[in-house]
């Protein structure tokens, strides 16, 4: 830390460097660190700020900077506060003096928001598409099981019989918003801050367009203090990380009740599964279990970024350092969540047979039987109160609605008729004939949309 304590008489306490440094966890942003050293380096040597040759030697000495990290090769020091001043000393020791003019015309402060947004728009990016395949999933899903049905719950209870396949398309839709959420965000984090200086601009004729290009950056920051101190960009990835994570967790508590002995609708592939130390004969969902517990540790970098933002005063703030660790561990959740999730999901077993038997035994045809009188004159709510005592009836009698004779249905309305017993699972989805509805010919239109937007994506 020697090299920005010119002002003071005395080094920094030992304790006081292992408290500021940034290294252990930004060393990750190397990458990134590197290719906005060399587009400024470039910019630079363009604009006559410095001579050519010292350009040529800064952006030769910082590609091999990068093999030697790349390939393990390289010391980080632990003196060193930041991945910055890291590479810094490294490059003065490879090519002397030169070294020194690589920092003109900007600072550290515009230099790491140059570095996260060139992170977080490889990780948008990423995300964007692992969210994409797993959409593909779903679809592939909900294709080959196009004719199966299974009961729909509210409050976790049977409520009506829906496709499978429309279940899956629910997925489909929440994962769709996230895309569009972290498409969304790519378009802000997409701003050059590099020329902003420590606060203030910089005294050089730079151009921040080439650098801009250079970096591939969709436009430049209009303000050199909101450039230097904003991370509203981080937050609204966290958000739309927080949200995605979920969908993976309700998705997850699905799986894992679905797999459960008491449902059996779905078997976990054993790759995603494992076992217990004791009991042999167990196969534990641990994938989506931790997938749901992981969910807290992305909403945890949330609040704790929205907590540290709240009171900083334009512009830079030491504080800020707090969002690597954050926005990297948020990222790699996210990132190996959804991968991990779309392979389970493309691997699963799904059992017909269980779900069907499900249907029929959950009274989900009451909504149904109350349409069928309300149909031949009935009020709802007269017909509503009518099904509601009829499934009390069966559940003292130990009977299913089919199990039922038409005598025994005329007990409680004359309405009823034979063509009760034309009532099914089957015909029941098929009158939510509307858009947005479970009838198969709705489900199979929303398979071919889907299908579409995912191929123009």
């Amino acid at each position: 830390m020697s090299h920005v304590r010119s002002r003071f008489d005395k080094p920094a306490d030992e304790l006081v460097i292992k408290y500021t440094t940034s290294l252990p966890f930004d060393w990750r942003l190397y990458r990134e660190d590197i290719r906005g050293s060399i587009a400024h380096a470039r910019m630079l040597a363009k604009q006559g700020i410095i001579d050519p040759e010292d350009a040529l030697a800064i952006i030769k000495g910082l590609v091999e900077i990068e093999l030697e990290i790349t390939d393990g090769k390289f010391e980080f020091k632990p003196e060193m506060e930041d991945i910055h001043m890291a590479v810094e000393a490294r490059l003065k020791a490879k090519i002397g003096e030169a070294a020194g003019r690589l920092h003109t015309a900007r600072s550290r402060n515009d230099q790491v928001a140059t570095d996260l947004r060139l992170y977080l728009k490889d990780v948008l990016t990423w995300t964007i598409e692992s969210a994409k395949s797993l959409q593909e999933a779903f679809v592939g899903l909900a294709e080959k099981h196009i004719g199966v049905a299974l009961p729909g719950y509210t409050h976790l209870q049977p409520a009506q019989p829906i496709l499978l396949a429309h279940h899956y398309l629910a997925y489909f839709e929440m994962f769709q918003r996230d895309r569009e959420r972290f498409t969304d965000c790519l378009e802000r984090t997409d701003v050059l801050p590099l020329g902003s200086g420590a606060l203030a601009g910089v005294a050089y004729d730079i151009d921040r367009g080439f650098v801009a290009r250079e970096l591939g950056f969709r436009s430049i920051s209009r303000n050199s203090l909101d450039a230097v101190s904003d991370r509203d960009f981080v937050v609204e990835f966290m958000a739309a990380a927080s949200l995605a994570m979920m969908h993976l967790s309700r998705l997850s508590e699905e799986l894992v009740i679905w797999s459960g002995a008491e449902f059996g609708f779905i078997e976990i592939d054993d790759a995603y599964a494992t076992g217990s130390s004791i009991m042999p004969q167990k196969k534990n969902p641990d994938v989506a279990e931790l997938c749901r517990g992981k969910t807290g540790r992305v909403y945890g970098h949330l609040m704790a970024l929205l907590t540290m933002l709240k009171g900083l005063p334009l512009a830079y703030n030491r504080d800020l350092q707090e969002d690597k660790e954050a926005v990297f561990d948020t990222a790699d959740t996210l990132l190996l969540s959804l991968k991990v999730v779309t392979g389970m999901m493309q691997t699963i077993k799904v059992k017909p047979d269980r779900m069907l038997k499900s249907v029929d035994r959950s009274f989900l045809l009451a909504t149904d039987l109350a349409d069928y009188l309300v149909k031949r004159g009935e009020v709802f709510r007269n017909a509503h109160g009518i099904v509601g005592r009829l499934v009390s009836y069966c559940v003292k009698e130990g009977k299913t609605f089919p199990e039922l004779t038409l005598d025994e249905y005329r007990l409680f309305s004359p309405l009823f008729c034979e063509d009760v017993f034309e009532l099914t699972a089957g015909t029941s989805i098929d009158s939510k004939d509307n858009p947005g509805g479970t009838a198969r010919r709705r489900v199979e239109e929303a398979i071919a949309a889907a299908r579409t937007l995912l191929e123009e994506s």
